[in-house]
């Protein structure tokens, strides 16, 4: 299993539970993907995704037990909107909101107890010989394991790139990209700059969310604010540099009416941040070559689609 984000988590615990050997690997230092916390000195933030929801029964029970485990809780924030309301329908309201405890990447944490998790492995090539499936990484080389099957839980253009060479008709499957870009911006403050609001959905100008990271539930620590800017704003400007992208986001933030200056600002870029919202067809398997993919953007986006990505892609294995 390639990717350590929420479903490629998902998918391997479900595998493993089944009685299937299962060996993950990601590129990242922790598991959790996009449902991720930056760390830094004497501070913490949240900078992927900034919580979710639970719209299906499946899930619900899933997260009811996350609940119990202490991993998560719901989150009950105000939250305000900048700028003009979208056109079309009034959306309904959304569900019941959930943040991970005491970090968004708890939940991958926790996903991962008991997996056989190899991170720092960055796979670069994919073999399939008559002893099964062989991989090679860009920090470790060609592995000794071969597999009966992979699979692959990253965005469509790393699944594309591993693919292509050895399936171009399934590689052919992840194209358009349906994933949006994301720049975010952690500003950390002395003084909290906006404090009548404790998070806020953007209409206007560069940003799209921006929240008090510190308010959330069991957070500890100082003043840290998470600014997300649109996709549009974000694909336009995706070679600018760090420094330019979180000067002109704190600019767009005094906008909103933030006072003062932060002690410091980390900006990051998230060049695969949401997946498609559109209906989509869950995961892809390919039985005969024991192939498959899952990820949010197979299932509508969102947490929860990643966790239902790939538990649809462990069931059709079996």
């Amino acid at each position: 299993m390639l990717g350590a984000g929420i479903a490629g988590l998902s998918c391997a615990r479900r595998l493993s539970e089944r009685g299937h050997r299962v060996t993950l690997f990601d590129k990242s230092r922790g598991p959790s993907g996009r449902a991720a916390t930056r760390r830094e000195d004497g501070w913490s933030c949240d900078h992927g995704a900034q919580y979710f929801t639970a719209r299906t029964p499946e899930f619900a029970q899933a997260v009811a037990q996350w609940c119990a485990a202490g991993v998560c809780q719901p989150w009950f924030p105000s939250l305000r909107v900048f700028g003009p309301a979208p056109r079309g329908p009034r959306p309904a309201p959304a569900p019941q909101r959930y943040v991970g405890m005491p970090h968004m990447s708890a939940l991958g944490r926790w996903l991962a107890q008991g997996l056989d998790l190899r991170l720092w492995h960055t796979v670069t090539e994919l073999r399939r010989g008559e002893g099964g499936w062989a991989l090679r990484s860009g920090e470790h080389g060609w592995h000794g394991e071969s597999f009966d099957s992979v699979l692959l839980a990253l965005p469509p253009a790393q699944a594309r790139a591993l693919i292509q060479p050895i399936d171009p008709e399934l590689a052919g499957g992840t194209e358009p990209d349906p994933m949006e870009p994301c720049w975010c911006a952690m500003a950390v403050y002395d003084a909290d700059p906006l404090p009548e609001v404790e998070g806020a959905f953007v209409n206007q100008g560069p940003l799209s969310w921006v929240c008090a990271d510190h308010r959330k539930p069991g957070r500890q620590g100082p003043c840290c604010w998470v600014l997300h800017a649109g996709p549009d704003w974000s694909r336009a400007h995706i070679d600018a540099s760090p420094a330019e992208v979180g000067a002109w986001m704190l600019e767009a933030f005094a906008d909103l009416g933030a006072r003062g200056t932060p002690r410091q600002v980390t900006v990051h870029r998230w060049l695969y941040a949401r997946g498609a919202r559109e209906p989509a067809p869950g995961m892809i398997w390919q039985a005969q070559a024991g192939l498959g993919l899952a990820g949010d953007w197979l299932a509508g986006g969102r947490i929860e689609g990643a966790w239902r990505s790939g538990r649809a892609l462990a069931d059709a294995l079996g």
